[in-house]
């Protein structure tokens, strides 16, 4: 940071420098608000954009936005890490920024210069439809490039980056960190509901080039604001690498593998706590005791004079050594997270698809909704529920269990991965009924796909209205599962463990569709599950299989979070320990 200066704030002495503070939220709320209506705008109808404009088949398209999103989502772990260890968060958002206009804008000439794309098809068999060259796709593909570039790192970065403005350890920047995220999650709801009604409207009804423009246009806005606000910032300069300390765990633990541990480890092994870490001091447990070896001092380490290990990569700490245990009992909850997120991918792909052959109709009105409009429900539940959950729900929970937050974190994942599974059920009850009226009583045909259903798309509300109500359980929860269980110093890497998660289920689902769709297409009994023409496949039974994976996971996520130690518990596995308030409270999972 800048020049500091001593400072006496509600009783608290702090070392406080040009705090941006208020007078940098609107640059940073503004450039946040234009970022997510550009991103989401260009993103939420990519699927229809390359059936229609490239001609792709809703396999190929399929796949390659799971491919896409899921690249996108990856790309936030080495974004964090870049971020954290070299560039800091200014600069890595102003670059991010600029990679994400430039992508939009390539996305917007593919569809503005028509020798960018493959000329408009009026077949009715998609298969005589010409796709792509291999330059129209390249340069797509470009685009998409720099779109991942820019949202790697973006995503990581931007919660903390705003955050950063106000002085944590006063009660006005405790306030105003408090006020950031607020606005945060408002300005993400506001510009999902933008993107998937107006600028949806505007691609699927007026232009497809109007319809990209706009959020190039915006995201132009953003880093307007973001580089127009630079000298206001606190800009927090990289502390190098957070994993270094984890690698010497590592290191340590094989170098020292065959040696035996001591009966009273609490005792016996190199204990030693930096004066300047900000990490929390944690108990040693009696998990993983393979890397507590990381810890067992031999004749041959050397202790320097202030108290630290004149060999970093032959001994750890027992703190490092329990921040090490922090990650890897981490991985099972982040693995059942990974295939919870594959339901969730389903109500965003297959969701649109079954629209496209559904009455889009509203009612009397001569309007059909977008295809990809229809996701909103998802976000509106997610708006009316959280503060019914917040201010009525909570309050009665806590009566009854005395806990904080009326129910614990792991708690919360599994009531969504048992609403993903109620969800998926839901979703194939409504396909069959879909796919029945489209074959008995259609109202249409589309030369692309085939009859249409006779079944208003607002049947397909209750699935989305039910996965909007598991991911209001799961992901929010995730998020604060990996924020407070991650060590200090590694908490962006945390919040981008959930974004990596996507990434993983995106490849997953991406890899279960080509799966389903070879092994099913010559099939004589039932067919093709996943074809071009919903009423010609068995998609009811793709979502019964994805419902079967989701109850699976339920099991396996039982099973390893009654395991769970929470970080900083040493006396049972089922107590949750709040480091930052010193209480902890019993897990019922």
């Amino acid at each position: 940071m800048d020049k500091a200066m001593e400072k006496k704030e509600d009783g608290v002495s702090t070392k406080e420098i040009r705090y941006g503070g208020i007078k940098a939220m609107p640059f940073v709320i503004g450039n946040e608000t234009f970022e997510k209506l550009g991103t989401i705008g260009t993103s939420s109808n990519l699927l229809v954009y390359l059936t229609t404009v490239f001609n792709m088949k809703s396999i190929t398209a399929t796949n390659i936005i799971n491919i896409f999103n899921g690249t996108i989502n990856f790309a936030t772990l080495p974004g964090a890490f870049l971020c954290d260890t070299y560039f800091g968060r200014y600069k890595t958002l102003g670059f991010a920024s600029v990679s994400s206009f430039l992508g939009m804008l390539i996305l917007t000439l593919t569809a503005a210069i028509e020798t960018m794309h493959p000329p408009h098809c009026e077949a009715e068999e998609s298969s005589s439809c010409r796709g792509p060259t291999f330059w129209q796709m390249a340069f797509l593909l470009s685009g998409f490039g720099l779109l991942v570039i820019g949202g790697g790192g973006i995503r990581p970065c931007n919660l903390a980056f705003g955050a950063d403005q106000f002085n944590p350890n006063t009660a006005s920047g405790k306030r105003g960190i408090s006020s950031f995220f607020n606005w945060y999650y408002f300005t993400f709801t506001f510009a999902m509901m933008v993107s998937l009604t107006i600028i949806v409207y505007v691609q699927a009804d007026v232009s497809w080039a109007w319809g990209l423009a706009i959020p190039t246009f915006l995201m132009f806005l953003s880093c307007a604001l973001f580089f127009v606000g630079t000298r206001i910032y606190v800009k927090v300069k990289p502390d190098g690498s957070p994993l270094a300390s984890a690698s010497r765990v590592m290191v340590a633990a094989i170098k020292k593998r065959k040696l035996k541990l001591p009966d009273q480890p609490c005792l016996s092994l190199y204990d030693y706590v930096l004066s300047s870490s900000i990490n929390s001091k944690l108990p040693h447990t009696d998990q993983f005791r393979f890397v507590d070896k990381a810890a067992i001092i031999t004749p041959q380490d050397q202790i320097n004079h202030d108290g630290s290990a004149a060999n970093p990569w032959r001994l750890c700490s027992i703190q490092q050594v329990e921040e090490v245990k922090c990650l890897i009992r981490v991985i099972p909850i982040w693995i059942s997270a990974m295939i919870y997120y594959i339901a969730l991918v389903q109500q965003q792909t297959y969701v649109v698809f079954q629209a496209l052959q559904s009455d889009r109709r509203l009612w009397s009105l001569n309007f059909k909704i977008p295809a990809a409009t229809y996701i909103i429900f998802s976000m509106i539940t997610l708006t009316i529920w959280i503060p019914i959950y917040d201010r009525m729900i909570i309050p009665c929970l806590r009566k009854l269990t005395g806990k904080e937050g009326g129910i614990t974190l792991l708690q919360k994942m599994g009531i969504g991965i048992f609403l993903a599974v109620i969800t998926m059920l839901i979703s194939a009850i409504v396909e069959n009924k879909r796919k029945t009226l489209g074959l008995t009583e259609p109202i249409g045909i589309d030369p692309r796909r085939g009859a249409i259903s006779s079944m208003s798309g607002l049947w397909l509300v209750p699935q989305l209205v039910m996965g909007g109500l598991s991911e209001a359980f799961t992901i929010i929860a995730q998020i604060e599962f990996y924020y407070k269980q991650f060590p200090e110093n590694m908490r962006s890497i945390g919040g981008s463990l959930s974004f990596v998660g996507f990434a993983m289920s995106n490849y997953l689902s991406s890899l279960l569709i080509s799966i389903v769709h070879q092994v099913t297409k010559g099939g004589e009994a039932n067919g093709d599950w996943l074809p071009q023409d919903l009423n010609k496949g068995k998609l009811d039974y793709f979502y019964y299989l994805v419902g079967v994976l989701q109850a699976l996971n339920l099991g396996y996520f039982i099973v390893f979070a009654r395991w769970y130690k929470y970080k900083g518990s040493s006396i049972s596995t089922s107590v949750e320990v709040d480091t930052e308030k010193f209480n902890s409270e019993r897990v019922i999972v």
